[in-house]
This record gives C-alpha cells, structure tokens and sequence, in this order.
C-alpha cells in the first residue's frame, strides 16, 4: 500500500515539476524545478530496487545542475538586489517546500523499507540475492566490458573533439612550447663565468 502511495506522490511531482521547468520564465526558478524533479525521479529509482541509478541522478545530475545553475547566473544580467528582496517574501513557501520535501524522504524510506516494487525481471541471470550494485558491477566488468570500454571511448573522443572545435587562436596572448622547453638543454639556459674578485659583472 505505502508503495503504491510512494509511487503516486513521486510519480506526480516529478510529472509537476517538468512541466513547470519548461513553462517558468525565470530561468533560474527553471532550475530549481529541474532539480526537484530530479530528486523526486531517484525517489522512483529507489522504490524500483535501482538505488544505483537513484545515487547516479541525485549526483551526476543535480551536481551538473548545479554547475548549470552558476552558469545561467554568470551569463543572465540577474539583479541580485532584487532577489535579496524577494527572500523574506518567499521564506514561508521555502518552508513548506522544506517539509513536502522531509515528509517525500520518510515516505521513500517507508516505502524502501517495505520492499521493492517487483515491475519486471532481471536483464541478466543473476543471483536474486546479490545486491543491485554489485550485480550491475559485475555485469559491466565480465559480461559487457567491451561495450564499457567502448563507452568511455566515445566519450574521450567527444570530449576532444569538443576541445578541439571550442579551441581559437588568440593574439597577444603567450602559448606554451611543450616541445621547445623539453628539447631545451643546460647550456642553452645558463652561462658560466670565472668572475674575478673584485670586478663586477658584465651582463
């Protein structure tokens, strides 16, 4: 009972919340919808028996989110005055967001604590008593490895080719020479002198 509970209330506030991320017009209340309905889609990885792919987005993506959020306020002209002034007008709605989202986490726990949602069977034969994490360890590292390493390739690939598309020439600025410095030798560096006592030095 408490499960399906669960899944109604995570299910419906993240179904809310997306739809809210792309009808706010402030772009920084975008995210902040963005985000919880992220938390609320690791509440139903959780209820599924996925608590791997539950840490994933509560990591990954909130953390990116994040990173997106410094981003959108770094780039937007955002009137932080403005916003200061706002704080107390909206506390009590922060507050009660503050409890809906406590409340959301002792449901989850109840409901985790009651037993998984049983939606369909494993991909790989596994032993049913292995916990989720490690069988999905040892799927990636024995069964599928070369598609991991595969992967991670594309990956590598994309992000030099990123590198590589985003990289300008720019004047007036000083580029190291890898190579000139490592072919670089002691004589070419420094320069010894046989200074006699009491003279000065020649430069």
């Amino acid at each position: 009972m408490i499960q399906a509970f669960a899944f109604y209330l995570f299910a419906g506030i993240v179904v809310v919340s997306a739809t809210m991320t792309i009808s706010a017009r402030n772009p920084v209340h975008s995210v902040l919808w963005l985000i919880l309905a992220f938390f609320n889609a690791a509440g139903l990885m959780v209820l599924v028996g996925a608590e791997f792919i539950a840490m994933l987005l509560v990591i990954v993506y909130v953390g990116a989110v994040a990173v997106l959020f410094l981003f959108v306020v770094m780039m937007l002209d955002i009137d932080f005055a403005e916003l200061r002034a706002g704080f107390v007008r909206y506390l009590p709605l922060g507050l009660a967001l503050a409890i809906a989202l406590a409340a959301e986490l002792i449901v989850g726990v109840g409901a985790w604590s009651a037993g998984g949602i049983e939606l369909a069977q494993r991909a790989a034969p596994i032993d049913p008593a292995v916990p989720n994490i490690e069988a999905l360890g040892q799927l990636l590292y024995s069964r599928y490895v070369f598609v991991f390493e595969v992967a991670g390739l594309v990956l590598l690939v994309a992000m030099i080719g990123a590198i590589v598309l985003t990289h300008r020439e720019r004047t007036g600025v000083l580029r190291q020479n890898v190579t000139q410095q490592v072919r670089r030798r002691a004589k070419d560096a420094i320069r010894k002198v046989d200074q006699p006592v009491g003279q000065g030095v020649e430069l």
